[in-house]
């Protein structure tokens, strides 16, 4: 543990709790959450590089005294030494944990958008069934799911439906599932037993609040009009939905399934606001503007990150070749084999871009 490192965490630790009370007494609501995960952060760094420090010492200490050790004393700091060295060696790699980047949204609550995308009706149908897993994950997971818009297909499927989902843990575990995911089964129009392979498009956003994405109202075109249903007949009398466009970005955001024109607007915010952010972060961080344009795609087949196929009762990640034959057990919201495995592989790409940047220091 170089001494330099550990005195800059040190510093900053300092400066970051100086600014913490700073922000405390100014009532800074939005600052306060950052300055408080970045002092977590330093705590945990300064307690962890202060033992490791020690711990090296110790086995320097011991190693020098073997050499000028008169034979009784040997055993005993052959000991010492071993003891110090393995638990620099923990450390060490506690470390190396600590050193992944911490995501700026854990804790955050997320809103799900799912469309249907290729493969006409069965692609509409194909996104209810994703609906439903998840909602059923969310309930194994004792998270509140909520519904923000929906958009029935002629057939019961769904061209597009968005819900929020909260829960401390909800951004960590729902973050991987954004991107297209594609589908093997015979849709129940085939009459001669053909597998079809349709594609439905899923996109994970973290819940933004007011204080963090500045909106100028002047930059907001709202239209209000009458609510629609399936084949576009009106199930509303008054001009209760709001479509919202933010001229800067050309980002549109439709709400209709609240009675109240206030109501719908207010969604309709909410979701503006999570777009939002996620573009701010976007161009903050090349890896997260990556991340985000391979969560949609254009929805094409070969654009996918996971197959379920019905015949083999298959499910297949393909960003971490990992294949389950339990297909029923996961469109039930049995999610967590395959969410483990995903952070597990997210957290091992982290340690070893950690390593290679302090490499190259």
């Amino acid at each position: 543990m170089e001494p330099e490192r550990l005195a800059a965490w040190e510093r900053e630790h300092e400066s970051v709790l100086n600014a913490l009370n700073e922000a405390a007494a100014a009532g800074q609501h939005g600052s306060l959450r950052d300055l408080t995960r970045r002092h977590r952060e330093l705590e945990s760094l300064v307690e962890t590089g202060r033992r490791l420090h020690q711990a090296e010492e110790d086995s320097q200490t011991a190693r020098e005294m073997l050499g000028e050790a008169s034979a009784e004393d040997r055993e005993l700091l052959r000991s010492e030494l071993e003891r110090s060295e393995a638990e620099a060696e923990k450390l060490e790699q506690e470390l190396r944990l600590q050193l992944v980047p911490s995501d700026p949204n854990e804790g955050r609550n997320v809103i799900v958008e799912i469309r249907g995308a290729e493969g006409g009706e069965e692609a509409n149908l194909f996104a209810r069934d994703l609906f439903e897993m998840y909602r059923r994950y969310a309930e194994r997971r004792n998270w509140r799911l909520e519904v923000l818009s929906s958009d029935a297909s002629d057939r019961d499927g769904l061209n597009e439906i968005t819900f929020m989902v909260r829960g401390d843990d909800a951004w960590r575990r729902m973050k991987h599932e954004g991107g297209t995911h594609r589908v093997q089964r015979v849709p129940v129009t085939e009459s001669q037993g053909r597998i079809h392979t349709s594609a439905a498009t899923v996109t994970v956003l973290p819940e933004a609040e007011e204080i963090d994405v500045h909106i100028d109202p002047g930059d907001l075109r709202i239209d209000v009009y009458r609510s629609t249903g399936p084949g576009g007949q009106s199930v509303n009398t008054t001009d209760s939905a709001v479509r919202i466009t933010h001229a800067p970005t050309g980002l549109v955001v439709s709400m209709q399934d609240e009675k109240s024109q206030i109501q719908n607007r207010a969604r309709a915010m909410q979701v503006l606001r999570a777009r939002l952010l996620k573009m701010e972060q976007d161009k903050v961080a090349s890896e997260q503007s990556e991340q985000r344009r391979n969560q949609v795609g254009g929805g094409g087949r070969s654009e996918k990150i996971r197959t379920y196929n019905f015949k083999e009762n298959r499910v297949t990640d393909h960003r971490i070749k990992m294949t389950l034959h339990k297909l029923d057990r996961v469109l039930d919201g049995e999610l967590d084999e395959l969410v483990d495995a995903l952070l597990i592989d997210e957290r091992d790409r982290q340690i070893d871009e950690g390593a290679a940047a302090a490499a190259g220091d």
